[in-house]
């Protein structure tokens, strides 16, 4: 009972200081909003394709020009724009000159297309379509020597063939950039908790509280217990704050298992508030405290991604990253939400609730030493 009494008294004295409301809600959700919106054009993986322009030259007989005819109208339908070169113009020139996406030159005995390195992407669109054109137009060539009544119907079929199924081994689903920092920034503010984790006996001591705390009727296990339970709530319930926000007004995705994605964060916190405390045992000044626990977050936050996007990092700098709580809770997240791999909770728990046990046994060893708190 007097360990719910502490934990009581510690969330309602956490949301009377406004402080809180400040860095636990309006920083995140500030930041989201800023960061997902800015840096949205670096998660966008649509290419996407403007109308292609071609020039072209016509050296070809009519019978032949009429059948090219025919595929510049069906290819204007896909967004493909031919315009017939102008006397004394050099249509290689004009594609050098960027002026156009390819240069294609009819003759009786086939089709050249000069392309721009500038514009591979329309260039294989179009280099395709010529290739189907081509190939159609052999078979019609083929048919006039065995049945020239049948050129016609060949000309004419349009039927669609995939002779390729396509499946791909990734998700389609990603996550886009307010996804991704709705994940990041989350995160990160979790491990703000340790900034709490730190000043959760200090305060006592400043506000002469825990002579009386040690006056009463309370063991001192009771009283660290409760304090820590009360600290974790505390940050859990701005996190749950902050996670149902950018679902609803950011329209962030986080998946059907938001079960398992508050184990890992309810887990990240424990591990924030233990470390915090350890290194209010382990360092005798508070601003000492203080300064290598900022920087601590701070760096834990760059490596792990709060800011930026870190794509395939290679050799020391993925060692380091690897070394960031943030990397392993924000990789195990994605990978449940967009994946499915319900798996992915195990390694961030584990590590999380292993480093915790490792400072909160300091921590523990430090105040049963102490007469006070």
């Amino acid at each position: 009972m007097n360990i719910l009494n502490i934990t009581w008294k510690e969330i309602k004295v956490s949301f009377r200081d406004y402080h809180t409301f400040i860095l636990m809600l309006a920083f995140p959700i500030i930041l989201m909003l800023i960061l997902g919106s800015a840096l949205s054009n670096n998660f966008d993986k649509k290419i996407k394709v403007d109308n292609v322009h071609v020039i072209y030259k016509n050296s070809a007989s009519q019978a032949v020009f009429s059948y090219f005819q025919s595929f510049i109208k069906e290819a204007k339908v896909a967004g493909i724009d031919f315009t017939e070169v102008a006397d004394g113009i050099n249509g290689r020139d004009e594609v050098k000159e960027n002026h156009f996406t390819a240069f294609i030159e009819v003759t009786d005995k086939g089709l050249t297309l000069i392309g721009s390195s500038q514009n591979s992407i329309e260039e294989s669109i179009l280099q395709g379509m010529l290739t189907a054109f081509a190939d159609k137009y052999n078979l019609a060539a083929a048919v006039v020597s065995v049945d020239p009544t049948k050129v016609s119907t060949v000309l004419a079929s349009s039927t669609k063939h995939d002779y390729i199924t396509e499946h791909s081994l990734r998700s389609a689903k990603a996550p886009s950039s307010m996804d991704y920092y709705a994940i990041a920034i989350t995160t990160m503010i979790a491990f703000y908790a340790a900034l709490y984790g730190m000043g959760l006996l200090r305060e006592e001591r400043v506000k002469h509280t825990s002579i009386r705390l040690l006056a009463a009727p309370i063991r001192k296990s009771e009283i660290f217990l409760g304090k820590i339970i009360g600290c974790v709530l505390v940050n859990l319930i701005c996190v749950a704050a902050i996670v149902i926000f950018s679902h609803y007004v950011y329209k962030a995705e986080w998946g059907s298992h938001i079960g398992l994605v508050f184990l890992i964060l309810i887990s990240e916190i424990f591990l924030a508030v233990s470390f915090g405390l350890g290194i209010s045992y382990m360092v005798k000044s508070h601003e000492a405290a203080r300064t290598i626990t900022t920087l601590v977050i701070q760096l834990v936050s760059f490596f792990g991604g709060a800011y930026f996007k870190i794509d395939h990092p290679t050799g020391i700098f993925k060692f380091i990253t690897d070394l960031s709580p943030l990397t392993w809770v924000n990789q195990a997240i994605t990978k449940i939400i967009y994946n499915n791999d319900l798996a992915a909770v195990v390694q961030p728990v584990a590590l999380n609730m292993g480093v915790s046990l490792l400072f909160l046994m300091i921590a523990i060893i430090s105040f049963q030493r102490r007469e006070g708190l």
